[in-house]
């Protein structure tokens, strides 16, 4: 028997609400917890309205609901199956010939698409929101100005400052310069074909400065032998110049390669503009896989979430098989995460790495529910 339009648009609508309300629940409360965090983050600020956290609550929560969606996917099959169970809906289908593939593949399709959904639009606007946070998170919490940027030209980076240190003088007017780098030598951190930008008060333009390398040590940025440009002078050569910084290694890597806060369609060119400029793109490389195994992997949730909840009742043990269903949810997200991090430091390839927990899960849920069916 083939199954009909109007069964297969009820199944599929029934796993659809059945989903939305579950990620719609969660969500709820991540807000929640995402809001107090805030609060308790703002506290000892003062002066920030309430309505300012709860915006930037809501701009954090397309890139939280990513993550939870996995997990909406597969308890909402598992409490859709086990629905249709206990109303005998899934004994009358099976009784009336259907094969457990022809009511399953409506709510395979419903998944499918939804990754698709996640991939080409829910994430390019998770990130652009997120990108608004970030920079509302530094100026009304962590009160910094810095800005750093990666460009087919090289790194960008704009940074407060309270004065150059030229040749052992100081120069103490508080401004801010732009600094601009061909390449970066990881990970020494040895900038190369350096132009930096010092700005004064009020945007006034003090000097250019231009050196073949730089590099960053604790606390400041070191040019070795840089020649200035002062308006209206004449080139003069240094021996030294020293720029105090708040800035850290760790701060530039993480600023720059937040996958999160980067949009799907974007990856490609980002991911090749990283490596032209000289730093490890592995772990965007790792992100970017994971987000084409999206599709397969809601596809392997959903067969995970049937092969713990289409038993028939009568055979019992479904509290047990539900638990089982929640611990396979967590050891994948586990499994996913460690494979990941594994692929991001390059001890496996990007794509294993990414492309293997959706893979072994589909595979997984595949020979179970053909042993179930036909062995």
């Amino acid at each position: 028997m083939s199954i009909t339009y109007t069964l297969s648009k009820y199944l599929a609508r029934a796993y659809f609400v059945n989903t939305m309300i579950l990620l719609s629940a969660l969500l709820g409360l991540i807000f929640i917890f995402d809001t107090a965090e805030m609060l308790r983050r703002a506290g000892h600020l003062g002066g920030l309205p309430m309505t300012l956290l709860l915006k930037m609550s809501l701009l954090k929560l397309p890139e939280v609901g990513q993550l939870l969606v996995p997990f909406a996917i597969l308890f909402s099959a598992m409490f859709t199956f086990w629905k249709l169970n206990r109303s005998s809906e899934l004994i009358v289908l099976r009784s009336s010939g259907f094969s457990v593939w022809q009511f399953l593949l409506p709510v395979l399709l419903v998944a499918s698409l939804m990754g698709v959904f996640q991939v080409t639009v829910i994430n390019p606007m998770g990130a652009v929101l997120l990108g608004k946070f970030d920079q509302m998170e530094r100026k009304y919490l962590d009160r910094q100005d810095n800005q750093i940027a990666i460009f087919q030209e090289g790194l960008w980076l704009r940074q407060s400052t309270d004065g150059l240190v030229l040749d052992g003088s100081d120069d103490t007017e508080r401004g801010y310069v732009i600094l601009n780098a061909r390449k970066v030598q990881a990970p020494d951190w040895v900038l190369k074909d350096v132009t930096l930008f010092y700005f004064g008060a009020n945007d006034i333009f003090k000097m250019r400065l231009d050196a073949s390398s730089a590099r960053l040590v604790k606390g400041a940025w070191v040019f070795e032998n840089p020649s200035t440009h002062k308006q209206g002078g004449m080139k003069i050569e240094h021996a030294k110049l020293t720029l105090p910084t708040t800035l850290t290694r760790q701060e530039i890597e993480e600023s720059f390669s937040s996958a999160q806060s980067i949009a799907f369609w974007s990856l490609p060119a980002h991911i090749q503009t990283l490596e032209q400029t000289g730093f490890d793109a592995s772990r965007l490389r790792v992100y970017y896989y994971s987000l084409l195994s999206q599709p397969l992997f809601f596809i392997a949730m959903v067969l995970l979430a049937a092969t713990v909840s289409i038993r028939p009742p009568r055979i019992g043990g479904t509290f047990m098989l539900f638990v089982m269903g929640i611990g396979i949810g967590f050891v994948v997200f586990f499994m996913s995460s460690y494979l990941q991090a594994l692929g991001a430091s390059q001890q496996i390839p990007p794509a294993l790495a990414a492309w293997a927990p959706a893979g072994v899960c589909f595979l997984l849920g595949l020979t179970v529910i053909l042993n179930m069916e036909d062995g």
